[in-house]
């Protein structure tokens, strides 16, 4: 699936940060190890937390456990706040960083809040990147448009009763498996990737045929009223295999495979990927 997962820094400090239901979501044990000298920052957060509820306060509540990579790139579930929550949270940590941080937890939420309010931002700044890397704008325009019908089916499954990462990624190796006969995972691997986003390093035909799966599923539920997970995987096994379908009559015409080995990180000059 699409990789919500980013890193934002404070002087020099990596704080982890996610998109969850349309919001900035910051790793806390981050932040901890941003605003205090503790030499393990997650040590730290679990006495403090401790301590809160012992106090009977409320802020633990606010965080929400989301999986984040870590240095040994595997993703764990991590207590994640929203800018609002770490304002809360942060009230409690004695630091003379405090303030600077907010600052500049303030300037980060505020940049969301502007691409929420006029989405055309985000859209710009993500061409800029793809520009900045070397994709051509063909390329960058299936791209913009896979992201667009992406969100719009994991806004369908939200609703839908999908609940977490896990049922998004179950429900994604569903449509994958039956449009390309593996999952994302294999499909990486197949591609020699490992933390890359797996759709960045993807041909026109890929990108195409994962739309046309995505967008088929979305539809499905739709007209079905679909609701659990369950149901939404039945859902998304027929979106792929309609996608599969297409797959399979398109190799038979052109007499070579879609699913591919190549991707940007080996072929520098996009234009390849075709």
């Amino acid at each position: 699936m699409e990789d919500r997962n980013q890193i934002a820094l404070f002087k020099g400090k990596k704080i982890r940060k996610t998109l969850f239901n349309k919001e900035w979501w910051f790793s806390v044990v981050d932040v901890c190890g941003a605003l205090t000298e503790s030499p393990d920052s997650g040590a730290y957060w679990r006495k403090l937390k401790q301590r809160l509820n012992e106090e009977g306060s409320e802020i633990v509540t606010i965080c929400h456990g989301l999986k984040l990579e870590s240095s040994d790139g595997k993703k764990y579930e991590t207590d994640c706040a929203t800018p609002e929550g770490l304002f809360r949270i942060i009230q409690s940590i004695p630091s003379p960083k405090a303030e600077p941080f907010k600052r500049w937890l303030a300037k980060v939420g505020y940049e969301r809040m502007q691409e929420i309010e006029n989405p055309e931002l985000a859209t710009k700044r993500t061409k800029l990147l793809y520009k900045l890397k070397g994709y051509p704008e063909d390329w960058i325009e299936k791209r913009m448009r896979g992201i667009a019908i992406r969100e719009e089916l994991t806004d369908e499954w939200q609703k839908r009763g999908a609940q977490n990462e896990r049922d998004y990624e179950i429900l994604t190796a569903e449509i994958s498996k039956a449009t390309f006969g593996i999952t994302p995972a294999e499909y990486k691997k197949m591609k020699g990737l490992k933390k890359e986003n797996l759709r960045d390093h993807m041909g026109d035909f890929e990108l195409i045929l994962t739309m046309l799966g995505e967008r088929t599923t979305t539809e499905i539920h739709r007209t079905k009223d679909s609701k659990g997970v369950p149901r939404l995987k039945d859902d998304a096994r027929v979106g792929g295999q309609i996608a599969g379908t297409a797959r399979k009559q398109i190799e038979r015409k052109t007499r070579r495979s879609i699913v591919s080995k190549d991707n940007f990180l080996k072929n520098k000059n996009v234009k390849k990927l075709k």
